[in-house]
This record gives structure tokens, C-alpha cells and sequence, in this order.
């Protein structure tokens, strides 16, 4: 996953695909690209204030970690809502052992909109949180509120589903909309913080990030499922969020990537869609790629320092203090503006 710390998977063109704490970082560049002023099709507007709620809605659940109560709660809060605004939901629960060896029970959860349109687009998230702060100065096993990381995404889908579900037919895109929210994503093994500890799942095919996403992409749900391309929603809520083009999301969904990218310019977001490039990372669009669905990653990375992640990544500071509604706002209308381009 983007933001837990992985190892490099493989140099690509000369860049080595990072993870959360890389000894080397990928060459950043910046590109001076404008896009051309063209004329948007109409929209529905995105209401912050609404993924606001459900941002705070998810975290006052506690933290979200596989086989607690909150886990559970927030899980079934989910499949409710999306049910609530007349989508077929589906249900895909596994069981996975963790790094640390816990067996944990967990659920990916699916949700359609337009379940019957032939084009399809996929926005993809994780709704689970870490069950350590292994990257806070002071209080790394405390579990975290996950409000960026995992809240604020599921938050964006959600509230890209309430919108299209009010709109009449006229007015509904040509594309058909699926919202799949993984599990056990934030249970891996960081080789920075967590040097100290066993990962029992080295040596394994399984990767100790994603296990939700990894578990999905060999079990589609639904069978034999594709879209035109995937949009991996990840730490999309904080105060300031940057977004860069993340070198997995160019090479795999260099198009729907441009697409996204020159529409939120277009919208006057560009301070958080910036125009550079950064190196890979592991997150759950690298099971979905591999799925065949082209995935680009959105995800907070800090414009400008060595720090490749925000200071709030994996620490009990990622709280509903940083949640900002313009983040949401950009990273919301940017998304529901891109399903009406065709």
C-alpha cells in the first residue's frame, strides 16, 4: 500500500518502485503541461460537508481493525448506506494471517451503480485502519483513528454514490460506476518502524500489505469483472493534500490518469492534482492492475522535502483535526466531473 512503508518491487526504467521508507527515491520531476481550456460537460456538485460526515461517521466507530467490534460496526454502516441509495451490494469475505501471525476475519464490499451499463469504472478504497501507530514519535502501538488514511476515501465514494443515485436518467452518466472497498489493507509489515519484528509472510506469495485487494484480484467479485480503467482512492482528506502522478499509475493508466489530472486543472484544483511525476509504490492498485483493471493511485505525497509521506502516515495524528472539507472537495468533484467525460 502507498502508505505503509514497503520494500522495492523492481526498477523500472531506472526508477525503483518505493515504498514507505525507500533508501532511494525515484527522480521527482515537474512538468510546466497546461491542459487546454475546453468546455466540461455538466455535473453534479460533490458536497464536502456531506464526506466530511461520513468521514467523522467512520472514525467515531474507533478504530477499524479486522475482528473488532468497530470493524465489524463500520462494515455493516457501509453496506447499509450503499444499499440506501438503491446500489446491488455485494459481500466477499476471506480470512488472512497477518504478518504477526493473527488470523483475522475480513470483507471486501462492492457496490454498483448502474449495475446493467456495459462501460464500467471502477473507484476503488480501503475501509480498514492500522491496528498500530507504528510511525508515531510517542505512541507507537497505539491503534489509530485512520481519518485520512481509509476514512476519508470511503468517505469520497460514498458521497459520489449519494450523488449519482439522485439523478434522474437524463442526467446520469454514461458509465456505470463500481465502489470497491478492500479490507485487511493496512496490516503489513514496515521494515522502517517494524525492523525488530518477524514478517511471517516473508518468503510467501503473499504480500503482507493489501491483503484485501490481493485476495479480490484472484477471487473477482463480480466473476469475471473489467472496467475501463480504476481510480485508487487513498489519504485524500487532509489539510494541504498533494497528489502527484505516482510512476505505477503512468505506466499501467497513463490515460485515465491524464484525464483525471487535466480535469481537476480545469476545475481550479491544480494546487492538489500537482503536474509531477514520483516513483512507485505498493498499494492496492498493484493487485488491481494485475487484475487487468488499469489503476491509478490518488494519494497524499508531500510536494516538496525527502519525506515521502505525510506527517500524520501510520501516527495517531491521522485524526479528524486534519480532515479538511477542500480536500475533499477537490479530490470529490474532480472524481464525479471525470465520469462525465467520456
Amino acid at each position: 500500500m502507498l502508505r505503509k512503508l514497503r520494500l522495492p518491487l523492481a526498477a523500472l526504467a531506472g526508477l525503483l518502485l518505493l515504498t514507505g521508507c525507500p533508501d532511494k527515491k525515484a527522480a521527482e520531476t515537474s512538468e510546466a503541461t497546461a491542459p487546454a481550456e475546453v468546455k466540461l460537460p455538466k455535473a453534479p456538485v460533490f458536497n464536502a460537508d456531506s464526506a466530511y460526515a461520513f468521514t467523522a461517521k467512520q472514525v467515531a466507530f474507533g478504530p477499524r481493525v479486522p475482528n473488532s467490534k468497530a470493524h465489524i460496526a463500520c462494515g455493516d454502516w457501509l453496506v447499509a448506506k450503499f444499499k440506501s441509495y438503491g446500489l446491488k451490494v455485494m459481500q466477499q469475505p476471506f480470512e488472512a494471517m497477518t504478518f504477526d501471525g493473527t488470523n483475522i476475519h475480513a470483507r471486501n464490499i462492492i457496490a454498483q451503480y448502474q449495475p446493467q451499463a456495459a462501460r464500467r469504472v471502477a473507484i476503488f478504497g480501503h475501509w480498514d485502519t492500522r491496528p498500530f501507530a507504528d510511525a508515531d514519535k510517542t505512541h507507537k502501538n497505539a491503534p489509530m483513528d485512520g481519518a485520512s488514511d481509509g476514512a476519508s476515501a470511503v468517505a469520497v465514494a460514498l458521497e459520489i454514490a449519494r450523488v449519482l443515485s439522485q439523478q434522474p436518467d437524463s442526467l446520469a452518466p454514461n458509465v456505470g460506476v463500481d465502489f470497491i472497498l478492500f479490507d485487511a489493507e493496512d496490516w503489513g509489515h514496515d521494515d522502517g518502524t517494524q525492523a525488530k519484528l518477524k514478517n511471517q509472510l516473508e518468503g510467501s506469495s503473499t504480500d503482507s500489505w493489501c491483503l484485501g485487494s490481493q485476495y479480490w484480484s484472484t477471487h473477482l467479485l463480480p466473476a469475471g469483472y473489467k472496467a475501463e480503467y480504476g481510480v485508487l482512492l487513498d489519504m485524500v482528506g487532509a489539510k494541504g493534500g498533494s497528489f502527484t502522478r505516482e510512476e505505477t499509475s503512468r505506466t499501467n493508466a497513463r490515460t485515465a490518469l491524464d484525464k483525471i489530472w487535466n480535469t481537476a486543472a480545469r476545475l481550479g484544483y491544480s494546487d492538489y492534482f500537482r503536474f509531477q511525476d514520483t516513483g512507485g509504490i505498493t498499494d492496492d492498485h498493484v493487485y488491481t492492475n494485475k487484475a487487468g483493471i488499469p489503476t491509478l493511485d490518488i494519494y497524499d505525497h508531500p510536494p516538496y522535502g525527502d519525506d515521502y509521506f505525510p506527517a500524520y502516515h501510520h501516527a495517531t495524528t491521522d485524526n479528524m483535526s486534519i480532515i479538511d472539507r477542500k480536500t475533499l472537495k477537490a479530490v470529490g468533484q474532480t472524481m464525479v466531473q471525470s465520469l462525465y467525460i467520456d
